[in-house]
């Protein structure tokens, strides 16, 4: 497995993150412990996680899901060999969307003391709120590298334009710089991505972690009709890719899965994995046999008819 680099100070990175959005909500403590355990087992190291996970159970602040992290980290003593993404500013039950200073300096504290741990490796801005001039958030984010609570920071659902803004405000001010982007991107998710990101992408050199990489489970092939959206509490959100250009694309996935004798949600994040400056998709599980599905797309590599199927069908 190729490790991959996050900026300058994350080094030995797996190339696939582990979502934990699902730690806490349809997963419990005892369940979230197995998939964390067989994910370290099978050699991966990237957790993905955020302060809001999952605040919608209760309508309350969220935490779940870090503080299920944290305990585990303590019951394995891992820390030193996990890394883990977390976010702040998105809206939870208690308060709206917020990239101000002084959110981000109160809630990198809970997320801490929630994964029971000193720093940091990777913090999002999770959600841009539009109106807090990125000057401000960039130099909360700057103390916090600083300090050590932080190793490097990221962003994701920010405007082209305000990601462009920041990204330039660093450079020039010589402030902490977003080293990473979370964009939507999947198959059936193109065009947002590719047209409006990408050349920045490039331009600055931001390393790319989708989420959604499976489209809401739509691309593991499961929802094919709509009685299939009761499979899952999530299931609702993949009835939007059920048309025909959605069954197309599940049919040159079954096709190219037959033909690498392998499944198609390994085919959907594979072909993520290939395109320019991905880091890594993003994926969650609810069972190992799930987890064993999505991380044999590591190994799995496309040929140019495979690429070339997928680039004409998801267009």
């Amino acid at each position: 497995m190729k490790k991959i680099r996050i900026g300058e100070n994350i080094s030995g990175v797996a190339p696939f993150s582990l979502g934990g959005n699902v730690f806490g909500w349809t997963l419990d403590e005892e369940k979230s412990f197995e998939i964390l355990d067989a994910y370290v087992e099978a050699g991966y190291n990237f957790i993905d996680t955020a302060d809001m996970y999952s605040y919608w159970i209760n309508g309350g602040g969220g935490g779940e899901s870090e503080t299920i992290i944290g305990k585990w980290m303590k019951a394995r003593g891992n820390r030193d060999k996990i890394i883990i993404a977390t976010k702040v500013g998105g809206e939870t039950g208690e308060h709206g969307i917020d990239a101000s200073r002084n959110h981000i300096l109160e809630t990198v504290e809970k997320s801490l003391k929630r994964l029971q741990t000193d720093y940091i490796d990777l913090y999002y801005l999770h959600f841009d709120d539009g109106t807090t001039p990125v000057e401000e958030t960039l130099s909360a984010f700057d103390e916090l590298v600083k300090s050590g609570k932080v190793k490097e920071i990221a962003v994701s659902n920010i405007s082209p334009e305000r990601l462009k803004e920041s990204l330039e405000f660093s450079d020039k001010n010589n402030l902490a710089k977003y080293q990473a982007l979370q964009p939507l991107y999947n198959l059936v998710e193109r065009k947002g991505y590719e047209t409006d990101y990408a050349p920045i992408v490039a331009e600055h050199g931001l390393t790319v972690f989708p989420y959604y990489a499976l489209a809401s489970g739509f691309l593991t092939g499961k929802y094919r009709s709509e009685n299939d959206f009761s499979k899952s509490p999530r299931g609702q959100g993949a009835a939007k890719y059920l048309n025909e250009q959605g069954l197309n694309i599940l049919k040159a996935l079954d096709q190219i899965a037959a033909k690498h004798h392998s499944v198609p949600a390994a085919v959907a994040l594979a072909w993520l994995s290939a395109q320019p400056n991905i880091g890594g998709p993003i994926a969650s599980a609810t069972s190992k046999a799930q987890l064993t599905e999505i991380l044999s797309s590591s190994s799995l590599k496309l040929d140019s008819a495979d690429m070339q199927l997928l680039d004409k069908v998801s267009q």
